[in-house]
């Protein structure tokens, strides 16, 4: 029996809202779970905002967290969509650019990259600092 992709989607979140609906009926339940989605959301933001200056993907994580935060607080709800605006004009803008100017964009993104690996390096290197 085949299945299209908008009954498939409900079928994989519904586990999730099931167990959260099982949580919450539980006395004090509603505040379990908010304060274990607080936790785990602060702590992968945590990650994230200490990943930001290695290379790595600390935007992305820092974005999970928020996304995690966002599933129980409307401020976090609120400031994820601000930063999609943010994000999807900036898209918006980078396409519209000339690809030579895309490409510098990229190299100039390598280079500061390069930058900051070779400065952990160099640091690294020197056990006085």
């Amino acid at each position: 029996m085949a299945t299209d992709d908008a009954t498939a989607a409900p079928r994989r979140s519904s586990f999730l809202g099931r167990f959260r609906a099982r949580v919450r009926r539980i006395p004090g339940g509603r505040l379990i779970w908010r304060l274990v989605v607080t936790a785990l959301g602060v702590a992968v933001l945590g990650v994230g905002i200490i990943l930001l200056p290695l290379p790595g993907p600390g935007w992305l994580i820092i974005f999970g967290g928020l996304s995690i935060l966002a599933s129980e607080y409307a401020w976090a709800a609120r400031l994820l969509a601000s930063v999609r605006r943010v994000f999807v004009r900036w898209k918006t803008w980078v396409r519209s650019r000339p690809m030579w100017i895309r490409v510098l964009m990229i190299l100039l993104s390598v280079a500061l990259l390069a930058a900051l690996i070779a400065a952990g390096w160099v640091v690294a290197g020197k056990p006085g600092l």
